[in-house]
């Protein structure tokens, strides 16, 4: 008889920890942390401080929950601050950012032109025209085929 057969290192498992009536969805508890938080990018608008600004609305991404209103909040704010940039400082902004980053900027982008509101599509389109511009084809390629989205 072979010794591994005589070992009892497998009734260690706690098999009552996977019994479907103890389960508790974590993604659920943690919904309404998702998202940036709203007041402070408010503020920094407020103050004038766009690039900061940016940087908050881009820094808790509600990408992991299912709630379509944290999502559609997240999605006001980041245009909100896209709408409170000149022309003259979208490529500073851009060029601010890394590569993941970048890329979540283009899943706003491409979420706004779903749902254009008043002049929001030239503004995307200026945005747009920056962020392929550091992202490069690879960065809408990889967004358009994300199963996250935002």
């Amino acid at each position: 008889m072979a010794k591994n057969t005589l070992s009892s290192r497998f009734r260690r498992v706690d098999i009552d920890e996977y019994d479907e009536n103890k389960f508790v969805d974590e993604q659920e508890e943690a919904a309404e942390q998702q998202g940036p938080d709203e007041a402070e990018v408010d503020s920094l608008i407020r103050q004038g401080d766009n690039m900061a600004a940016f940087h908050a609305a881009l820094r808790n991404p509600p990408i992991n929950t299912k709630n379509q209103a944290v999502k559609e909040r997240a999605q006001g704010i980041v245009l909100k601050v896209l709408t409170s940039f000149r022309s003259s400082e979208i490529e500073q902004a851009v060029k601010s950012l890394d590569k993941n980053t970048v890329d979540l900027l283009m899943k706003y982008i491409y979420k706004g032109f779903e749902k254009p509101s008043d002049n929001s599509s030239s503004i995307l389109l200026q945005w747009h025209e920056k962020a392929f511009a550091v992202g490069g084809l690879g960065s809408i390629v990889r967004v358009l085929t994300a199963r996250k989205t935002v």
